[in-house]
């Protein structure tokens, strides 16, 4: 495949101000550029992760005024939050697709914990809502762990892996990193590339080269245009994707090519 879906996660875990029109405008902006989805967390207006979805669907709603990107929210995260109240995107309108986590890892000091039965109720919700999943794999035992939960559960085909390294704790970016991670992911399947803590877009690059039909991008992961340039907002990113994948001969999706792909 030569056309590879672009995916904004365009808010930092750290802010503390989250405003639903500098976002939606900011989102909006990537959608033209290229990108065809985007990756949110549901947040309060101080940017804490809770089951509350008023800030999230007031920032849909904005989002979904002057876009079609396709919208897809977090279960996960790092919180305190239930796994009833994580699944809260589950049971929106507006939200077409969600990440799914299928085991713990440490992130920096933090340990983001997805214990088993946990991620069995995310997966039930999530079929019975009918919302398309995005495998987030940190480590090698979580593509295992997936795959066992495949032979338990009929999901949408092609089911999407995101490989993402990166994060302390957690797979390291290196060329060595993705290739052992893309040889564990089932054959049968589509899988992408989250680059946390990224400075550069070598190992995004890495990723296309090897047949990423994926690649998320924006604050949520880094800031970095490249080693020396910080950005103020996600277009920059997105833009730069862009030229990357014409670079190397390819496109990036529309929403309605994604929606078709990945069965959205």
């Amino acid at each position: 495949m030569n056309k590879v879906l672009i995916s904004v996660a365009p808010v930092s875990a750290t802010d503390k101000i989250i405003d639903p029109v500098k976002i939606a405008k900011d989102v909006i902006a990537c959608s033209k550029a290229g990108a065809a989805m985007v990756h949110l967390h549901v947040r309060d207006f101080e940017g804490n992760l809770t089951s509350d979805m008023t800030v999230l669907e007031e920032t849909l709603r904005l989002i979904r005024k002057e876009s079609d990107i396709i919208i897809e929210v977090s279960t996960g995260g790092i919180s305190n939050l239930t796994i009833q109240e994580r699944c809260a995107p589950l049971y929106s309108d507006l939200v077409e697709a969600c990440s799914l986590n299928v085991g713990s890892t440490n992130l920096g000091k933090a340990v983001y914990c997805n214990p088993i039965d946990e991620v069995e109720y995310c997966v039930q919700k999530l079929l019975k809502m009918k919302k398309t999943p995005e495998v987030e794999v940190f480590e090698i035992g979580h593509i295992y762990a997936m795959k066992e939960l495949m032979a338990k559960y009929t999901f949408c085909d092609p089911v999407l892996f995101s490989i993402v390294l990166g994060h302390k704790g957690e797979a390291p970016a290196t060329p060595e990193a993705l290739t052992a991670m893309i040889s564990m992911i089932p054959k049968e399947t589509l899988w992408g590339i989250t680059h946390a803590n990224r400075t550069d877009f070598s190992i995004v690059a890495a990723a296309l080269g090897l047949g990423a039909s994926t690649v998320r991008i924006g604050f949520e992961d880094s800031k970095y245009l490249d080693a020396d340039t910080v950005v103020d907002t996600n277009l920059p990113l997105v833009q730069k994707t862009v030229r990357l994948l014409r670079a190397m001969d390819k496109e990036p999706l529309t929403p309605k090519e994604a929606r078709k792909v990945f069965h959205i």
